[in-house]
């Protein structure tokens, strides 16, 4: 059974970093493309940054651009967002997802993941 665990979460003023993992159950973890998403309240979840199996490509919202680096550790299965410069804006539960291989016909964004965890709260105090 794969399993995505989020942890780094919690409660930052403005101004202030996070840095959130994502641990894979995923048995062929260097082959999945994963990525971060966020949900506001009352909002849709969005894509926040993906990166490839190999970690060579990476793809970040523009809302998010500057501040925040995604990057992986395949030998332990993990995937993580550093970020930075926090704004209340960016208060959201954080998802990690894993796609299935990778569609190059498709941008990081528009990947097919069908694997997700149970979401980390990130929430930044003005």
């Amino acid at each position: 059974q794969v399993q995505l665990v989020e942890s780094g979460g919690g409660l930052v003023q403005a101004g202030g970093s996070l840095r959130l993992s994502c641990a894979a159950s995923l048995r062929t973890f260097s082959a999945n493309t994963m990525a971060w998403f966020r949900q506001a309240p009352g909002k849709e979840r969005t894509f926040v940054a993906g990166i490839t199996g190999n970690g060579l490509t990476t793809n970040y919202a523009d809302s998010v651009k500057g501040r925040v680096t995604i990057s992986r550790d395949n030998a332990k299965k993990t995937v993580d967002l550093q970020m930075i410069s926090l704004k209340p804006e960016d208060t959201a539960v954080y998802y990690c997802a894993a796609a299935t291989g990778y569609r190059s016909t498709e941008s990081l964004r528009g990947q097919r993941y069908n694997y997700w965890g149970q979401g980390t709260q990130v929430t930044v105090s003005s």
